[in-house]
Order: C-alpha cells, then structure tokens, then sequence
C-alpha cells in the first residue's frame, strides 16, 4: 500500500482539540507508516530479536500497536496479544502458557515482567515504548533490513479468546489465514482503498493497513469501552468522513442513542460491522435512522475462526424469536450443524450432519479455521475434528441450526445452555423474549435451583416493584411456547461481562449468583 498510494493517509491519531474544537490528529501517511514500521523492525533486530521468537507486545492502541505488530511480522516474529482486561490472574497464565522471549512494552508492562517474574520467566529481551508517539523513533535513519519470508503454514501471531465461558486460550495464527482473512473481509463488504476506518475494538485497526484505509483511531479506553462517551465517537465519524467502523452491539447502542438524542445522521458511513454478541432488534430497528447511506452488518466468528456468516439490516425479521439469524456463510467456508456432545470428536464420521431446522452444535471449515490452541493439546482435540481429504473443521463452542435457506441460527454458547428435566433451554431465543421488555437493559438465561431462570439487568426499588416486574415478564414469556415454562426471574443493576466487547454475559458467574440471590418466582 506505501508503494501503491504513498502519500494517502494511512493512521490519524488523537492528540487534544483545536482552537474551534475541532479533534486534532497526528497523520501518518502510508510511507510514514512504513518508515515506522521499518525503524521498529530495526529496533528489534538490534535488540537480537529473530525469526520465530515469540514477542509479547504490551503497548498502547494506535500507532505504537501497528508499528510493532508489523515491524514483527517483517523480522518474522511471532506477535503474542493478550487482552489485559481478562483479570491479572488470567492474563498472567496467560503470559505463563504463551512462553515469550521477549516483550515489548509500556513503561507498567515492563515493572510487572519484573513483578510477576515467575509468569515472566521465559522473557529474555525487554523492548520499552514511551508513553509518547513513537514514530519519533523512524528519525534515527537505522539501516532497512529485508523484510523476512514466510509461507502461508508458518506461525504468525497467537492472539487469545476473552475467556467469557472458560478460560482464555491462545490460538495459532498461520499467514495463510491472515492472507485469507484480509481478501474474505474486502471481498464480502466491497471495501475499497482510501475508505476510512473508525476501528472501537484496537486490533481491528491491524486489518486496515492491508486493506489500504486509514485508521481513526476513537478517543476511548479500550479497557473501559463501556465508559466511551458516544458524542466523541460521532464527532469524529463526522468530522473525519469515516465509511467503515467495527465495533460492540453495546457501543453501537450507545452511538445510536445518542444521534436519537441530538437528531443526529451520520452519511458518510457506508457500513457498520457489528460483532462480539447478537445485535438486538432495538439497534437493528434504530440503524435505518442514523445510517442514512449505509448498512448495520453483522458478521459471525471466533477469534478460532472469522468471519463465518454475515447479515445485514433488512434482513432480519422482528418477529422471529427463534435464535439470533447470523446471515449466510461467507465465500469458501462451509457450516454443518451436529449433534450436541460435550466430549471430543475425533473424525467427522464418528458423528452425523442434522438436516435443516435441526438444532445441534455449529461447526465450520475453510481457509480462516485455525489449527491449534498454543501449549493445550487437550483443549485442541476438544475443538477440532478431522474431516475428509485433509480438511479440519473447528467446533464453534455455539448452539444453532441450518435453516431451509442455508442461513445459521445462532442460539447460544453450548456451555451455557440449561439442561432441566423440562428439557434444553438455549439463550438466545429465551433472552429474545424477555428483552422485549421496556425494563430490561440486558437479559440471562442461568440455570437456578434445577430450573432455567432469567436474570434482567435492571434496577429495581423493592419487592413490590419485583414483583411487579416479575408478572410482566411471566406474561411475555406465556406468548411464547420455548419461554412459557420460565417463572423465576432475577433482577441485577449490573451484568459482569467481557472487557473486549462489553457485550459478552459472564452467565455462568450469574448462574452462580442466583443460587444465593433472591428470586421473584411468579405462580
């Protein structure tokens, strides 16, 4: 891209306001960016860095996150991204498990390499990175070294799952599934070279420099993206002309708000791609409003596997409450849906297709598919099955079907299923029914005390006004045959839910506080 479009602008970083209030940006075009890269790729070399060492990268979102990550992948490094907001003790083992020997990083990433030695044990080489923009570093006119091969097998980064339904797993990344990412993503959206990106989850912004957009980097704290406040997101969607942004049904839900709020359009944006959990109706319904010149899309995966599916506005019926429909399968990869077994798998002839309608456990194969869980053989052979010819097919860790169209319903994680003697309950269709209510922020299914459950994310003034509630919601769930049997709800001001996306519900740690948390049970 810096040789196809070098003067285009490659990354706008914010750096404070303007006289007239207007955001300012640091801008970095496409051979400024290279030059970065470059100088951090020199940087490493003198620093001994080799071919296939394994690189912890601890720096801030932005600039210093695409400098080092591609300035790794031209040494032929092995970039290793953990999300810090898993919780010290998860990242930790994390760091433990990943085995780096080095770690570039901030100036606290490098006090708790010291700290935490015992995690830190394998650590080797520490790189630090200022707190400032580091493209200061492209200056020192270090001599370019070539950039390192690699072919479409090799291992390329390990970036970990949050971790919302166990724990937190490293997944090989390959080149190859890189390559395909980068062509299925341009190819399903019609991104075009010179679009501009508003990435509001960081590593996403990893994409664009192959895709030739330039990234806006948000004013938010990734660490917090619950706490952004929306009205900076539209300035500079507004302000920048931006066409594409990826983000959280929860952040989305908070832009979307705010431009009911204030009357505000946003025409530049051709698409929005809207991941991390089922976008509820309610942002389906309010996009038409806001995106007067593009279209809310909602692409399905795992960081074991993205993307899978797509869907967008326009096709989704309201009215259906059947699961969450994540659209039609992405070209070159396959979805098959199987019996729910919670054991491993070893070939695909030990288990058996369902026909559409079937609800089973989704699984998916193609060129996105990774491989293997970094250090857990185990967890491996739990996730992969062996096909035909070759082929390996990922188990998704969803619930779903097939419908007669070929479009995939996604019901829920598998873990977090209720299995009671009235038979299986499924999340998403269940919590379908209850968010329908003006009161309910967010809705969980959880097992409590042998019965499937719902838990509302609401505030609520006393057992008077639960009880209230609690009919309410019985009556919304008695329209509906797969929520008819529900009669115990719990209400809680605030769900625990992932850091990544602030979308995802922790409900298994919601299972456990409803054992001890007091039910509303309607007759």
């Amino acid at each position: 891209m810096a040789a196809a479009q070098p003067g285009a602008t490659a990354l706008k970083v914010p750096r404070g306001r303007t006289a007239s209030g207007d955001i300012d940006y640091l801008s970095l075009s496409f051979s400024e960016l290279l030059a970065e890269a470059d100088a951090w790729s020199a940087r490493l070399l003198g620093n001994g860095i080799a071919r296939g060492d394994r690189v912890l990268v601890m720096v801030k979102p932005g600039l210093p996150l695409i400098a080092v990550v591609f300035a790794l992948f031209k040494t032929g490094a092995v970039p290793v991204v953990i999300d810090p907001g898993m919780g010290l003790k998860s990242f930790l083992s994390c760091v433990r498990r990943s085995r780096p020997r080095a770690l570039v990083g901030i100036p606290l990433a490098q006090f708790l390499s010291r700290v935490c030695f015992t995690a830190f044990s394998s650590v080797k080489v520490r790189i630090p990175v200022s707190g400032s923009l580091t493209w200061r570093i492209a200056e020192n006119g270090a001599p370019l070294a070539e950039a390192a091969t690699a072919d479409p097998g090799d291992l390329a980064a390990i970036l970990f799952t949050s971790g919302s339904t166990g724990a937190p797993k490293g997944v090989c990344y390959e080149h190859g599934m890189f390559e395909a990412q980068v062509r299925i993503i341009k190819e399903t959206y019609g991104i075009l070279p010179g679009e501009v990106d508003l990435p509001l989850l960081p590593i996403f912004a990893l994409f664009n420099p192959a895709l030739g957009m330039t990234s806006v980097i948000p004013e938010m704290d990734p660490r917090h993206p619950a706490r952004t406040d929306p009205a900076k997101i539209v300035q500079a969607i507004r302000q920048e002309k931006v066409t594409n942004s990826f983000g959280s049904p929860t952040l989305w839900r908070k832009v979307a708000r705010h431009c009911a709020e204030t009357g505000t359009e946003l025409p530049s944006l051709r698409r929005v791609l809207c991941a991390g959990a089922p976008v509820p109706a309610d942002l389906w319904a309010a996009s038409g409003s806001f995106l007067k010149s593009g279209i809310l899309h909602s692409p399905y995966g795992a960081t074991e596997a993205l993307p899978v599916s797509t869907i967008k506005a326009g096709e989704i019926n309201p009215e259906e409450v059947k699961g969450a429909c994540v659209g039609s399968p992405v070209a070159g990869v396959s979805v098959r849906i199987i019996p729910i077994v919670d054991g491993p798998i070893g070939r695909l002839t030990e288990t058996r297709l369902l026909s559409p309608g079937e609800v089973g456990e989704i699984i998916v194969c193609g060129p996105v598919v990774t491989k293997a869980y970094d250090g857990l053989p185990e967890a491996t052979r739990e996730a992969k099955i062996q096909g035909e010819a070759g082929t390996l097919w990922h188990r998704m860790g969803d619930c779903g079907l097939l419908d007669g169209q070929g479009r995939l319903w996604f019901l829920g994680r598998k873990a977090e299923r209720v299995v009671t003697a009235s038979g299986t309950h499924f999340t998403e269709p269940c919590e379908q029914v209850f968010r329908s209510h003006p009161r309910a922020r967010r809705c969980a299914l959880v097992a409590a005390r042998g019965e499937p459950a719902i838990v509302v994310e609401t505030r609520i003034a006393g057992a008077a006004e639960g009880e209230q509630l609690a009919d309410e919601l019985r009556a919304l769930g008695l329209k509906h045959p797969h929520t008819s049997l529900i009669r115990t709800f719990f209400f809680r001001e605030h769900f625990p839910v992932d850091v990544r996306h602030n979308a995802k519900i922790h409900r298994l740690a919601l299972s456990r506080w409803a054992e001890h948390a007091r039910p509303f049970r309607v007759a």
